[in-house]
């Protein structure tokens, strides 16, 4: 059994006695981490006949599009007119708004634009980028409905605490919850927890920053209804700490998660005080902050390959999804199927931010459509690695695997990955 390490401030250890865990649920996928990596993940192995268990840390599935109020679905698009990501990527962006009956400006709820929609205006798509600002809550719900009528099964309020190899593979992955401590039996397993949690724990190389700044989006209520507070002190997209605002923090510390999330709702206080003291005859009032900590890059699984800068607009042989980059029009990443292995574990497979890419371009693949299009290929290959190479990810036929994602929607045409050419 493998056992996470961290820093002991303390310098003291005690002796645990083994004891004998209670194999508690046993399935065919494993999915860690209930965000919209894992969501993608645990429906495309579901929708392919997988028994699916879905670990969620927290109370509700999203991650930070839902508990961290981050509501922005980034494009879809290349800001070039061409739609590059598809499949689960493009049913979770619309599902966001499914229920929204009209845009709501100061809530920043916006739904998909026209030209976006069927028979929209293609020389309208260049200059609007195929994306929605959705309601939270409301899509907390959409996406635990999605997830059950699939027939997944959830395991809120569960925490990863250690693995169990046998040989090459991850065999069993102990938990604890409101049950207690248990095993749960899988023959694959993705790694969605947006921290390297599973890859951490299974030995597997990773990279970690301490760079993060404080960072808490929020709503209040005013005399105009809701309107969304966009929070964040000054960050690097590189993820250094050279011309951001501090202090910093690592994502894979508790003092510091817990520091960080103190310090946020410190600054959610201040900002309230500043909307109070120049609105003083309105009643403002704080509604729906965010409940977990808003990290934007915290651990990452060190692949034998890692994507980078340097890959925008290159084809690779085994590319298994799309990105355009949300912060400029034009950048078009292939994401390869090689950075969501784990090295050294047979049935390991990585979606979300903590697949292998470098800080160069980790602020784009941690982006909502990187998380959804790296989790449906991560749960379709770990069906298709269990029915034919016995759950080996690491063998299984790439030319198979993206035969099987273009039938579900998702775009794997090398043209998309060159540069647009001019406005039709």
């Amino acid at each position: 059994m493998l056992l996470g390490s961290t820093v002991n401030p303390s310098g003291g250890v005690i002796e645990e006695p083994s004891r004998s865990l209670p194999v508690s649920n046993d399935c065919d996928v494993l999915v860690a981490g209930g965000g919209i990596a894992g969501v993608a993940a645990a429906l495309a192995a579901a929708r392919l006949g997988a028994d699916v268990c879905l670990l969620e840390k927290t109370c509700a599935l999203g991650g930070l599009a839902t508990l961290g109020n981050v509501t922005v679905w980034l494009p879809l698009c290349d800001g070039r007119g061409r739609q590059v990501s598809g499949g689960l990527a493009e049913e979770l962006l619309k599902l966001s708004v499914a229920n929204l009956g009209r845009d709501n400006k100061s809530a920043q709820f916006i739904g998909v634009p026209t030209c976006w929609q069927p028979g929209g205006d293609a020389a309208t798509r260049w200059k609007t980028r195929f994306e929605t600002r959705f309601n939270p809550s409301s899509y907390l719900l959409a996406l635990e409905k999605r997830v059950t009528d699939a027939g997944i099964k959830i395991l809120y309020d569960t925490r990863l605490c250690a693995v169990h190899r046998a040989g090459d593979r991850i065999s069993h992955v102990v938990v604890e919850n409101k049950s207690g401590r248990s095993a749960i039996a899988c023959r694959t397993v993705v790694d969605a927890t947006g921290d390297a949690d599973l890859c951490f724990l299974a030995g597997e190389q990773t990279e970690s920053l301490d760079s993060n700044v404080l960072s808490g989006w929020f709503y209040t209520l005013q005399e105009n209804g809701m309107n969304l507070h966009c929070l964040s002190n000054r960050y690097n997209p590189r993820g250094t700490q050279e011309k951001a605002e501090g202090p910093f923090f690592r994502g894979d510390d508790a003092d510091q998660v817990t520091a960080h999330l103190l310090e946020t709702r410190e600054l959610i206080r201040k900002r309230l005080e500043s909307i109070r003291a120049r609105k003083p005859e309105a009643d403002v009032q704080l509604v729906s902050p965010p409940t977990l900590p808003c990290f934007r890059m915290t651990r990452r699984l060190v692949g034998s390959v890692s994507l980078g800068a340097r890959h925008v607009h290159q084809w690779f042989e085994d590319t298994i999804g799309l990105i355009g980059d949300w912060r400029q029009a034009g950048p078009v990443y292939a994401i390869p199927f090689s950075a969501l292995q784990g090295v050294q574990t047979a049935n390991l497979l990585v979606a979300g931010r903590c697949l292998s890419a470098d800080t160069t371009v980790w602020e784009v693949t941690r982006s909502l459509p990187g998380c959804a299009v790296s989790g449906e290929a991560c749960g379709t290959a770990a069906v298709m690695a269990l029915r034919q190479t016995g759950g080996n990810v690491q063998a299984l036929p790439i030319t198979a695997l993206q035969n099987q994602l273009v039938k579900q929607g998702v775009l794997l045409d090398p043209a998309l990955v060159s540069p647009a050419g001019p406005l039709p």
